[in-house]
């Protein structure tokens, strides 16, 4: 499908299978049409699910020059979650995302690595990765159980990037050659500010190449268009800027 509204660039956008080692994971792929090979972004759902806000935010990532991989994580479970916030809709979202572990998350990056191996409009030889909320600690993961195949990461305002369990992300990133880039939400009970601390104390003990910065009086989910009474417009915009900025210095 070609489509129109992103400035100067058109987009070829696709519905997927990519194959797993735990099955079939329907996905999100959207280009520039022209000007290939084009660098590659994976972009990590949150955790409300792929749905068109994320599509629409990948097609604007594709417009400036990407070739975006945008999966559904939850396919092991259900090929398509819509989100209802209501009380039993919210309880399904966390039983989804409870599901979800950092080594089943790590598995689809491999599988994803082999996908864009066998697309000639891919550069995989530049790939960067952006994660928001659930799969801030992706991101992280995926640059450090992966260090030679990521030129540059994004968490934007992730959760749970200190935890007590062996996986937690502050406890990995000396394995890091990315750039890094962590957006923090004033105001956010996943990210409060004594797990940023920590995640930024191991990061500069570690002497990764990041920049954290704040987001004076954003929510967590402020960089969601949809999200009714969150969404903030100019610390949206300013992440946008920043994720730009970011990936034109180190994917090119």
């Amino acid at each position: 499908m070609f489509l129109e509204g992103f400035g100067d660039e058109q987009l070829i956008e696709q519905d997927i299978e990519i194959q797993t080692s735990d099955g079939m994971m329907n996905t999100f792929v959207t280009r520039p049409e022209e000007g290939g090979a084009h660098p590659v972004v994976f972009f990590y759902m949150d955790a409300p699910g792929k749905r068109e806000e994320l599509h629409d935010m990948a097609r604007r990532i594709a417009a400036v020059g990407y070739f975006v991989v945008l999966p559904n994580l939850y396919y092991r479970e259900t090929r398509e979650f819509r989100l209802v916030r209501d009380d039993a809709g919210m309880a399904r979202m966390f039983e989804l995302m409870h599901k979800l572990s950092i080594d089943m998350v790590m598995r689809d990056t491999e599988a994803m690595f082999d996908y864009i191996s066998h697309q000639p409009d891919a550069d995989s030889s530049r790939i960067g990765a952006v994660g928001y909320c659930m799969s801030g600690p992706f991101v992280l993961m995926a640059a450090a159980r992966f260090p030679d195949r990521f030129k540059s990461v994004a968490s934007i305002y992730g959760a749970n990037l200190v935890t007590d369990r062996e996986d937690s992300p502050h406890l990995h990133v000396a394995a890091i050659k990315a750039d890094v880039y962590l957006a923090c939400a004033e105001i956010d009970k996943w990210a409060p500010p004594e797990a940023v601390a920590t995640i930024e104390e191991k990061l500069k003990s570690a002497g990764t190449r990041y920049r954290l910065e704040w987001y004076p009086g954003a929510h967590h989910g402020f960089a969601f268009p949809k999200r009714e009474g969150i969404y903030d417009r100019p610390s949206a915009e300013r992440h946008w800027e920043r994720l730009f900025a970011q990936f034109r210095a180190h994917l090119g």
